[in-house]
């Protein structure tokens, strides 16, 4: 796991809230790197999970930034109690989903062979009446397919900014200007980390 920086004292902490209340996104910055700590620590209990760290580092990120940006001073609440909920909230939303996902049957599995020796599959003996449930179902296959790639081949700050920028696992969408806005960067580079990610997901479709 690599090495964050020191966490805000109470003081520090009010400050920069303060000045990210006013319009200050170099503070903004600095309450999420200042805080990449707290991340590293709650995700600490799913690693028994075999979940990739850095993955979970990624989710845990936007569950902080969601945390910055909704936080309310006026509640009297430290930022790191309210940060680690929001934290641990975007974990479990991460792990419903691929549960969810885990239970799909895939139309194209095996279940068996007919009486020639040819392989049968699900999608063969389903009965329908819409002329496009062909089509449905690539749309369906690439679909996760994307998302296996998505996991398996981007950085993960690609990762990010895509399930940002396109609402991936039912996340709300972003502007480039508003991820570059939550993420502490310039819209430039949100842009070239973007188009980085599709072209390495392009060569799969």
């Amino acid at each position: 796991m690599k090495s964050f920086p020191p966490s805000l004292s109470a003081e520090e902490e009010q400050y920069y809230l303060q000045k990210y209340i006013e319009g200050d996104l170099e503070a903004k910055h600095i309450l999420i790197e200042r805080n990449l700590r707290l991340v590293a620590h709650i995700i600490k209990k799913y690693q028994h999970l075999e979940e990739n760290p850095e993955d979970l580092i990624s989710i845990g990120t936007i569950g902080l930034i969601k945390a910055i940006v909704t936080f309310n001073p006026d509640k009297n609440n430290r930022l790191g109690t309210y940060a680690a909920r929001c934290i641990e909230n975007e974990i479990l939303m991460m792990f419903r989903s691929k549960k969810k996902t885990s239970k799909e049957v895939s139309l194209y599995e095996p279940i068996g062979t007919d009486h020639e020796g040819n392989e049968i599959q699900l999608f063969d003996i389903i009965e329908a009446n819409e002329k496009d449930i062909h089509a449905k179902i690539v749309l369906k296959e690439h679909i996760r397919l994307l998302y296996e790639k998505v996991e398996s081949i981007l950085s993960p700050r690609e990762r990010l900014v895509l399930k940002m920028r396109y609402g991936l696992y039912n996340e709300e969408e972003y502007t480039q200007r508003e991820i570059a806005n939550r993420l502490g960067i310039s819209r430039s580079y949100v842009s070239r980390i973007e188009k980085s990610a599709i072209e390495k997901l392009r060569e799969f479709f």
